[in-house]
């Protein structure tokens, strides 16, 4: 005589849901079937967009070692006929692509720093803090994400050039840290939340001022958080067009940033455009970034889960 065994648990399913165990375990490879179809499109998907990020990319990287006056758009799928470094040449040379590069490199480094600075300092007393006015003077840095840089251009021309700082460094670095502050208070604001109250208390009462307990205690804490915040401000500092557009005029060429330049490459010649050294400069403008993505990647993906484990 053969004896039939089922699992308690088995049993205990199908007394609670009234159905059969295989009925339980039809039901559990439905939806194990159904878990494998949608990663297997998320993976399709992800392929997809990973190709239509690389492939122009690559593309411009290549075309940048073309010679002068090939075809580049005659036959865009194949390789260049010869490959050279004039291209890199002349667009550091004779369009000054190198000098923008330095201005850039220059001007970034300090708008990121002066934001850091700032923004964290900004961030951690609202986050940590209650006064009167805490949540208004958050909703107001909050606020100035939603308003639209395209609003602010005529207005900001002539408070920068009221203040003798139109065509400056000065001028441009203090616009950028103004501009990157709303996200940065925002973003560290909800980090510094995060972080336990305990191990502040616990620096002031072996002596540390409020001071001293923000810079060599909480800041070492929110390294995660302050990593990834500083990239995404290197990336949009780096990126930025309008403001330098408006803010540094023809007569402060000198002082031009890597987007003004490559569009001054693209304007200036015409139909007798010189696309290696277009696409020169634009690699020179992609790889600095990449680059610092490539190097803190892990940083930036602790940083924004960090908040979300805690």
């Amino acid at each position: 005589m053969t004896q039939h065994t089922t699992l308690p648990g088995a049993n205990a399913r199908t007394e609670a849901t009234g159905e059969p165990p295989s009925a339980v375990r039809t039901g559990r490879s439905n939806k194990r079937s159904s878990g494998e179809v949608f990663l297997r499109l998320s993976h399709i998907a992800l392929f997809i967009w990973a190709l239509l990020v690389i492939v122009p990319l690559v593309w411009t990287l290549l075309a940048s070692f073309a010679p002068k006056g090939s075809h580049i758009f005659t036959d865009a799928w194949s390789l260049p006929g010869g490959l050279t470094l004039d291209g890199w040449g002349r667009a550091w040379a004779k369009a000054h692509i190198g000098r923008y590069l330095l201005n850039t490199v220059f001007i970034v480094a300090l708008g990121t720093f002066g934001t850091m600075v700032l923004g964290s300092m900004a961030a951690y007393v609202l986050a940590r803090y209650r006064f009167p006015g805490n949540r208004l003077i958050y909703f107001i840095f909050v606020s100035g994400m939603t308003f639209p840089v395209f609003l602010a251009l005529v207005p900001l021309f002539f408070v920068v050039r009221n203040l003798g700082m139109l065509g400056t460094y000065q001028g441009i670095i203090l616009v950028y840290i103004a501009y990157s502050l709303p996200f940065t208070v925002f973003f560290l604001s909800a980090f510094f939340r995060t972080l336990p109250t305990s191990v502040a208390e616990a620096a002031m009462i072996d002596g540390c001022g409020h001071f001293r307990t923000f810079y060599r205690i909480m800041m070492p804490m929110a390294k995660p958080g302050l990593i990834s915040i500083t990239i995404f401000n290197v990336i949009g500092q780096w990126n930025q067009y309008l403001l330098p557009i408006v803010l540094l005029p023809g007569d402060a060429q000198d002082k031009w940033v890597l987007t003004q330049g490559i569009a001054e490459i693209s304007t200036s010649a015409g139909y007798e455009i010189d696309y290696p050294g277009l696409f020169a400069a634009l690699s020179m403008a992609i790889t600095p970034v990449v680059i610092i993505y490539i190097i803190f990647q892990r940083q930036i993906q602790s940083g924004l889960t960090a908040g979300a484990i805690k």
